[in-house]
């Protein structure tokens, strides 16, 4: 029988009062599923905002490939990839993502700082804004991650990401999916639209189109898939869908393993796969993430909390994460360990 779909809490974190308990729920589920629903109710980012951000992305995927291609990404981890070119699962993939991808680093006074496509040129400031939102809502869970774990001093994890302080791998990535139709190549069946992974740094925001499929995540048993609805029960009539929160790796290294980095995958819904109902992929899948990593150079020391320093599930920190050995990384050198192995060409390529 199919497995049933994922079981992640909905938090809501748009309110000023009860700080301490959203905190303390919001750590809880770091800890329990490492994935979380933020539900949207518009104050932090408006759904008008998350409308304009998907139609930016659907323009930088229609823009002539020629455009796309002079802004191939680079080992800043900007630009666009296109299908195939990521692996993010090397060991187990025949092939590399059925998707294509472009990836926006910080912007500075507004501005791009990275070549992009002409065609989105004009768009520039929108999506400078969109990030900007991103950006401060995960500054805010960061706060409440502090409150919540009882860090001294509580604004540790902040702090720590504040950008005057320094540059950071923090990357708005636009997604594109094609559905299995317009990819003859593909073996449903032992293909995936993206290879099983975890995520990379602090945090990550993800943004889904109501009817999209493919989203899984591993279960605690280690062995079995659920898919995530783009829609849990109860969120229907919010403005936009949840914001799906998960931590990353450089998190969870950072707090002993505490903080769980769920693996998770994006694949092609078919037999013997459990569908979310009213979700498909007959159209293309588009998604934005927003991955949010500290200022570069921020040593990975363990946070000072006391229920970090008491925790001893490394194990856990390691799931996925082959870089989760206890030394002392900066943010960067966690990041870079990550990056040469989900790109392949680019650093064969470079080498």
């Amino acid at each position: 029988m199919a497995n049933k779909v994922a079981k992640i809490p909905v938090i809501d974190i748009s309110g000023d009062e009860n700080q301490e308990q959203v905190a303390k729920e919001l750590v809880e589920a770091a800890i329990e599923h490492g994935f979380i629903y933020i539900k949207n109710t518009g104050k932090d980012i408006p759904a008008e905002a998350v409308d304009g951000a998907f139609d930016m992305g659907k323009k930088i995927f229609k823009a002539p490939l020629s455009e796309k291609q002079a802004c191939t990404i680079q080992k800043n981890n900007r630009g666009w990839s296109s299908m195939q070119y990521e692996t993010l699962d090397p060991a187990t993939q025949r092939v590399g993502d059925f998707k294509e991808a472009f990836n926006f680093g910080e912007f500075i006074n507004g501005k791009a700082d990275q070549p992009i496509p002409p065609t989105i040129a004009p768009y520039e400031s929108q999506i400078n804004d969109f990030s900007e939102l991103c950006y401060k809502l995960c500054l805010k869970i960061n706060t409440l991650l502090g409150i919540g774990l009882q860090v001294t001093p509580p604004d540790f994890f902040t702090n720590a990401h504040l950008r005057e302080k320094g540059s950071s791998g923090t990357i708005l990535r636009f997604l594109h999916y094609p559905p299995h139709t317009q990819t003859p190549d593909a073996n449903p069946e032992a293909d995936v639209r993206a290879g099983a992974h975890s995520d990379y740094g602090s945090m990550t925001l993800l943004f889904r189109l109501k009817g999209q499929a493919g989203l899984e995540i591993l279960t605690q048993d280690g062995k079995t898939w659920a898919p995530v609805p783009v829609v849990p029960p109860g969120t229907e009539n919010d403005p936009s869908p949840p914001i799906l929160l998960n931590i990353g790796d450089l998190l969870s290294y950072w707090t002993n393993g505490l903080l769980r980095s769920t693996v998770h995958r994006v694949v092609f819904p078919g037999p013997g796969k459990t569908t979310v109902e009213g979700e498909s992929d007959t159209e293309p899948r588009y998604s934005i993430a927003f991955f949010c990593h500290p200022v570069g150079t921020t040593p990975l020391e363990s946070v000072p909390s006391e229920r970090v320093k008491n925790h001893r599930g490394d194990a856990q920190a390691k799931q996925g994460n082959p870089y989760a050995e206890r030394k002392v990384l900066t943010a960067d050198e966690h990041l870079h360990m990550r990056l040469r192995a989900s790109y392949l060409q680019l650093y064969k390529d470079k080498e």
